[in-house]
């Protein structure tokens, strides 16, 4: 009788943690799913928030496409790796790597419909100021930093050369809103900020030096209040 109630206790127990499996098997997609768009929600309300919108249909809607564009870019994100993930399986060198050039090439090609398509959506309710802030809340304001950075750096720097140096960084922020992780976008940057330290060092400027320099003021700024105190 024991070993007949033990061998039940053993199929009951393995038919629940079988179950128990199965239905979180079921679960984690959508879990991950509600998960993820917990997340964009976030982070499209937080962008919102700075915008200065009265009219709640208007920041309903704002934050809405934002949210369906953060979605759109991981489609053609997900869809890119995925065919690209397929190209494992042939062998000849040349037509994978003319496969893969034809992926990107499309996937390119979507993200720069998508962009524009989004941009357009957002100026049926916001402003160009507001829509700058959505471009930086969507770049984690790297930008506006990193602008506020040279021309700290540099105090001596000619409107031509502040022109050129904003001009670059609107341009990696285009393609940074694009771009698949928040390691991907400050790598947008990071390639821009490289033609732009080429760019002034062409004109004459120690970008090592003048990067010294700069820290070391830093520095001193930072001492002052504990001096004071």
């Amino acid at each position: 009788m024991a070993i007949t109630l033990k061998r039940f206790l053993t199929v009951v127990i393995t038919c629940i943690v079988a179950i128990g499996s199965a239905l979180g098997q079921e679960q984690t997609p959508e879990s991950k799913e509600a998960a993820y768009t917990r997340v964009i929600n976030e982070r499209a309300a937080k962008i919102v928030a700075v915008l200065g919108i009265i009219d709640e249909r208007a920041s309903a809607h704002v934050q809405q496409t934002i949210t369906q564009q953060y979605r759109s870019l991981n489609a053609i994100h997900e869809s890119r790796k995925e065919a690209l993930n397929a190209l494992k399986s042939i062998t000849e060198k040349e037509t994978a790597e003319a496969e893969k050039n034809k992926i990107e090439a499309e996937s390119t090609d979507k993200l720069k419909k998508l962009h524009e398509a989004y941009l357009a959506n957002l100026a049926t309710d916001l402003n160009s100021t507001q829509v700058e802030k959505v471009k930086d809340g969507m770049t984690y304001g790297v930008l506006p930093l990193t602008y506020k950075g040279y021309q700290s750096m540099l105090p001596d720097l000619t409107d031509p050369q502040k022109t050129q140096i904003l001009a670059y960084l609107t341009e990696a922020r285009e393609l940074a809103m694009d771009a698949e992780s928040s390691e991907k976008k400050h790598a947008v940057f990071g390639k821009y900020k490289g033609r732009i330290n080429n760019f002034l060092s062409a004109a004459g400027i120690d970008m090592k030096k003048a990067s010294k320099e700069w820290e070391e003021r830093i520095a001193k700024e930072a001492e002052k209040p504990k001096k004071e105190g």
